[in-house]
Parts: C-alpha cells; sequence; structure tokens
C-alpha cells in the first residue's frame, strides 16, 4: 500500500515510512502479557539496588542481611529473577522491533527506510535512557538496549533467514565458550574462586541511592550508566546477541502471536530453559544462604559461580517467554475467560511498557533514596519486594485507565513523535 505524495503518474515515489500503530482486535496476548509481568520481574529484581544501607554480599547483587524471611526472599530473587529478567526484556525487545520492522515493509516502505526509522527510535531510546539514568536510576537498561538494537537492527533486520540461523548458531556458540571456559576450569581444577574478585560493590555505591545529595547521585548514576554501557560492544562481540536475534527470528515467525501453531516448541523451550535456568542459580542462591561453602571470588561479579548464574539466566528468560506464550493459548482458548480484567490490565502495562517502567524510577527514587525521604535506609528484602509490588499496581491502574480511554502512554507518545515527526503521530 502506498500513500500519495502529489506526484504524477510518471514518476511514482516510494511511501514514506509511517506509523503502524495496531488495532486492540489485532492485538495478540502474548507479547503484551509478556510485557507487563516483565515489569513486575524488573521492579522486584531491582529491589536491591534501593537498599542503600544493607550489607551485601560478595557479589555485590543481594543483601546479605535481615530475618529468616528475607533470606528466603533473596535466595529466591537470586534462582528465579536475578539476571533472568534482562533476556526476557532482550528477546521482548528485538521481537517488537521486528514487528515494527514487518509492519512498515508490509505498508510498503521500503527495507532500507524502514530500518532507518528504527535507528531513529534506538538513538532517541538512548537519549532518554541517559536522561533516565542521570534523573532517577543507575541501573537504567533503556539506552543499554537502544545502543545494542543500534548495532543489531543495522546488520541483521534486513539479512534472511538462513543468514540469521547461523549467525544465532554463532552467537550462541561464543556465548557458551567464553561464558562456561573459566567456570569449567575452575571446576576441574577444584578453584571455584580462582577467577578473582572483581572489585565488587557490596556498599551499592554505584547506584547513588546513599548519596544526601540529588546532584552528586546524579553524578555517580551516570558514570554507572556509562559503565554499564561500555558492556554493549562486549556483549556483541562475546555472543551476548543471541538472545536478541531469538527475538528477530521468533518474530518472523509469529512464535508469540500464533503459539498454538508453535506448541511443542514452546513446551521443550519452558521446562528445559526454567530448569537449566534455576539450577544454574542454586549454587550462588546456596552459597549466599550459607549452605555450601565457597570462596569469596566464586561468587565475585567474576566468579565462577556468578558467570553460571548469568549463562544460565537466558535460559531462564527463554523459559519465561515460552511459558506466558502458553498460557496465552491455554487462557485464549478457554470458553469462561475468567480473569479477564485482569489479564487486560497487565497487558495494559505492556503496551506502555516504556512509561510503566520510567514510572517505577519516578516512585522508587524520591521515596527510598537518601537525597528523598530516605526509606530504603530502614526496609529489607522483603519489606522492599512488597513495595515493589505495590509500585507495579499503581502503574497496572493507571495503564488500565488509559486502556479503557484508548490513550497510549506519555512515553510512548512521545517517542512516536520523535520517530514519526509532528505530523504523523
Amino acid at each position: 500500500m502506498t500513500v500519495d505524495t502529489g506526484t504524477t503518474h510518471d514518476t511514482p515515489r516510494e511511501a514514506a515510512p509511517r506509523p503502524t500503530g495496531i488495532r486492540a482486535a489485532e492485538r495478540a496476548l502474548a507479547p503484551d502479557l509478556g510485557r507487563g509481568l516483565m515489569l513486575l520481574f524488573i521492579a522486584m529484581s531491582n529491589t536491591a539496588f534501593h537498599l542503600w544501607n544493607s550489607d551485601y554480599g560478595p557479589s555485590g547483587w543481594q543483601p546479605v542481611n535481615g530475618s529468616w524471611l528475607d533470606h528466603t526472599v533473596q535466595f529466591a530473587m537470586i534462582v528465579g529473577l536475578d539476571l533472568r529478567i534482562y533476556p526476557l526484556f532482550a528477546f521482548l525487545f528485538g521481537y517488537g522491533m521486528t514487528q515494527m520492522y514487518l509492519r512498515q515493509t508490509a505498508g510498503g516502505t521500503s527495507g532500507r527506510k524502514a530500518t532507518t526509522l528504527l535507528r531513529r527510535r534506538s538513538l532517541w531510546m538512548i537519549v532518554i535512557g541517559f536522561a533516565h539514568a542521570c534523573l532517577l536510576m543507575a541501573g537504567d537498561i533503556i539506552a543499554y538496549y537502544g545502543l545494542m538494537s543500534l548495532a543489531l537492527g543495522w546488520l541483521f533486520l534486513r539479512r534472511g533467514d538462513r543468514a540469521l540461523k547461523w549467525w544465532i548458531g554463532i552467537a550462541a556458540t561464543l556465548l557458551v565458550v567464553t561464558t562456561a571456559q573459566p567456570v569449567v576450569t575452575a571446576a576441574l581444577q577444584g578453584e571455584l574462586g580462582s577467577l578473582g574478585d572483581a572489585g565488587a560493590d557490596p556498599s551499592g555505591e554505584a547506584f547513588g541511592a546513599g548519596e544526601e545529595s540529588w546532584l552528586a547521585a546524579a553524578g555517580t548514576r551516570m558514570g554507572t550508566s556509562l559503565f554499564l554501557m561500555g558492556f554493549a560492544p562486549l556483549t556483541l562481540i562475546s555472543g551476548g546477541c543471541v538472545i536478541f536475534l531469538l527475538g528477530f527470528w521468533a518474530a518472523r515467525r509469529r512464535v508469540l502471536e500464533e503459539p498454538g501453531r508453535h506448541l511443542p516448541l514452546l513446551r521443550r523451550t519452558a521446562v528445559l530453559g526454567v530448569a537449566v535456568g534455576w539450577l544454574g542459580a542454586l549454587p550462588s542462591a546456596l552459597a549466599h544462604a550459607g549452605a555450601i561453602d565457597v570462596p569469596a571470588d566464586a561468587q565475585s561479579e567474576t566468579g565462577a559461580l556468578t558467570l553460571l548464574r548469568d549463562i544460565t539466566g537466558n535460559a531462564a528468560g527463554l523459559g519465561y517467554v515460552a511459558l506466558v506464550a502458553l498460557f496465552a493459548h491455554w487462557w485464549t482458548r478457554r470458553p469462561d475467560r475468567r480473569g479477564t480484567k485482569a489479564i487486560t490490565a497487565v497487558t495494559a502495562v505492556g503496551k506502555r511498557s516504556l512509561s510503566c517502567y520510567l514510572t517505577h524510577s519516578l516512585l522508587f527514587a524520591p521515596l527510598l533514596a537518601a537525597w528523598g525521604l530516605g526509606l530504603g535506609e530502614h526496609l529489607t528484602s522483603a519489606s522492599m519486594v512488597l513495595v515493589a509490588v505495590g509500585v507495579w499496581l499503581v502503574t497496572v491502574a493507571g495503564a488500565y485507565a488509559l486502556e479503557l480511554r484508548g490513550l497510549r502512554g506519555p512515553a510512548e507518545t512521545l517517542l512516536r513523535r520523535l520517530m514519526y515527526g509532528k505530523k504523523r503521530t
């Protein structure tokens, strides 16, 4: 389909990129439901960043202090959430990016112009992410994934299926080799701590939550954000882009839009992914709880147990995606469809994931940081999870209200205007 450009019929011009929103009746359940649940898991996983007065273990990720309930929460977070939700985000990000590209090309836009449009989107996400990090959240992931999508979209969106499969295989091999080799070597030598201490920051100072001055905290947050951005090229080289590319591949096959056509694949992925992901994090969780005795270096940011937790987190993220798709297939086939309002509310969050993600920080930071009300000084792992669930529920209520009125989220509206221009929103 082309648009009228005002030229003569003798000199036709290609249709310019145009907005490609989907009518509510056309949206598949699984992608939006997955994004909505992902934001709950991200809010819970990020809770440790705000507990700035807690004692941290060698990994610098979860606190080690608290009651038995806090330790239970920490154990569950390490096994099921820590570094398991970011792969889920990466897959859905790559999936959604390919969806946008395919809708553009189906509407008559050339692949080159569609890629240019998505490149503009990635650049603006980098800008938004840096602003987010400066103002509120050191652990921002928007800029990081904006940079990843900028590179991967340029390299792979227009490639054929065969080339994409080859690169997925290469990336997966690199990821396994570069991450598993030190773990296997240390295990065979019986020296799990031989990988060295990466300088984990047990105090959590890298996130700036304990700074009493907002300006000082902003400087800390920007430094941490730039440090995280520096990992993007390393991620590409080491093969960590495999989850993004799997999102590209799955979107071309409409795996989440049509889960009924891919049930064997989804079932295998769900079972194997969750099993590998949880078992891979179990040693770290047991070491954190003191159930097994390993050197502190093994639990550091580049220690054997942490590397094992990290690499298996990719499998867990894919397993969670598959579980969401299987649930969506089951629920849409139910004749009664109980819980429709709840499902609609969660998917409303998924449709406005950028706005809701930013809202997390807008609520967390002033409430918990030392430069704000400072409640993060007094909370523990268990109580902080309750705060995270409460913050997520606030975004659910807001997104559901916007859904009933047929309105986009404010961040989505802004990003759409930046992508297409004021006359194309």
